[in-house]
């Protein structure tokens, strides 16, 4: 027998959801045989079969969270005789300290798994966080998540247990009131909850949403966001992309506005680096990047992905065109690799073609990024020229950034850099190779 463990499926990513299997136990399978679909951080793939052989055992079930080397599956391969099954300490929570998976891919010697150490919770950095600032040792809290994990809801609880705990017994249980101490007045039973005439329906948060929910609680809870507003007059970036756009057509790319917004963002970048820097906070220095990568925020069914164009700054118009149309029909397909869906400096998010009323709300940064830029649908809105109100294309933008970074004057510096440029695109010829 051999045991199958979650690989090192890149730098950095340490733990991957089960999003489904595609065999089960008793199936028979063929060397790289698509066995299980996976999901990192924003990126999904499929992971083959190591040998041909017969499927044993399923070790974790969809939706469950497995870390890098952990194991996901017992294979027999073919011509092997299945020795007695190896005994397997119980996965308490997902993982114990001290288990080790002896065989590797090439192995197939059996296998005993050992546990001698204290546990080790599963839990997301937020949860961590949120533990430690509450003097709570994560590890002492059973978790209710996928594959044992401990939730933000579990630490909470635990730490209302503990209060509960000591303090003095309540004086009502189960709506019976309790007799109460003398002299001390008998507390009012509360009337029973009452049940919603449409009830309600639950559903566990997995997958891409549940990747999406962690990554927004990391960055509202850990970097303090600032947010400025503006507009810009869109008459000169329409006209420019009329006039380019037949040009694009003959060479069959599909102009939009999004690659000229990438290209006025990436020069306001150059002129505000710390607008594409982050914040390495173990040890506290703030990291220039002197490259290019931009983050677009793409819809799908199951919540936004980022895309990334990388090297932005070295493509021309057309390239970004046609790389920026490449990675919305990947991202919509969810078929983006790892290297296409992380690994930003700067995220820009197009909240105009996401329809609804254009405009572009508070956006939220992404980690460890310092800032992210939304911009809303062009179209037009009334405006005051001159002590009259007419109608005239603009351009919503939100812009929120990292306060322990950025300040209210670099902010201002910066959108009004972005919005000059939107309202003369021809500045950007200053500056072209």
């Amino acid at each position: 027998m051999i045991e199958f463990k979650l690989p090192d499926v890149a730098e950095g990513i340490h733990e991957a959801e089960i999003l489904r299997w595609m065999v089960k136990p008793g199936d028979q399978v063929k060397l790289d045989q698509p066995m299980v679909e996976i999901q990192t951080d924003k990126s999904v793939a499929e992971i083959g079969a190591p040998v041909t052989g017969k499927v044993l055992e399923i070790l974790f079930q969809p939706g469950a969270i497995a870390h890098v080397g952990e194991v996901l599956i017992t294979l027999e391969p073919q011509g092997a005789q299945a020795g007695p099954k190896a005994e397997r300490a119980p996965r308490n929570n997902g993982a114990e300290a001290g288990e080790v998976g002896l065989s590797q891919l090439s192995g197939g010697t059996p296998v005993e798994a050992v546990s001698t150490a204290k546990r080790h919770a599963l839990a997301a950095p937020a949860a961590r966080k949120m533990a430690f600032e509450m003097g709570i040792d994560i590890d002492q809290v059973q978790g209710t998540g996928p594959g044992g994990r401990v939730t933000m809801e579990d630490v909470r609880q635990f730490a209302a247990r503990g209060a509960a705990a000591s303090a003095p017994a309540p004086a009502a249980t189960n709506g019976v009131t309790a007799p109460a101490a003398a002299g001390a007045p008998a507390a009012p039973a509360l009337p029973p909850a009452l049940a919603e005439p449409g009830g309600e329906q639950r559903e566990p948060l997995v997958g891409l949403r549940r990747r999406i929910a962690e990554r927004m609680e990391l960055a509202w809870r850990t970097i303090p966001h600032a947010t400025a507003f503006g507009e810009a007059d869109g008459e000169a970036l329409m006209a420019l992309r009329e006039e380019l756009k037949p040009q694009a057509e003959k060479q069959g790319i599909r102009l939009t506005y999004l690659p000229l917004l990438v290209k006025i963002v990436v020069q306001a970048l150059k002129e505000f680096p710390i607008f594409n820097a982050s914040l390495d906070e173990q040890r506290r220095e703030i990291v220039y990047k002197r490259f290019y990568h931009i983050g677009l925020a793409t819809d799908t069914p199951d919540g936004l992905l980022i895309s990334v164009v990388r090297d932005a700054d070295r493509r021309t118009l057309l390239d970004l065109a046609r790389e920026i149309n490449r990675l919305v029909e990947a991202g919509r397909n969810r078929k983006l690799t790892l290297q296409e869906s992380s690994g930003s400096t700067f995220t820009l998010n197009n909240v105009g073609s996401f329809g609804g009323s254009g405009g572009t709300g508070v956006p939220i940064i992404n980690p460890p990024e310092a800032a992210i830029l939304a911009v809303g649908a062009l179209r037009e809105r009334p405006v005051a020229r001159q002590g009259a109100i007419i109608a005239r294309p603009t351009l919503p933008l939100s812009l929120s950034f990292d306060h322990r970074l950025i300040d209210g004057a670099g902010s201002s510096a910066f959108m009004a850099r972005f919005q000059e440029l939107v309202e003369h695109p021809s500045l950007l010829l200053l500056n072209s190779y």
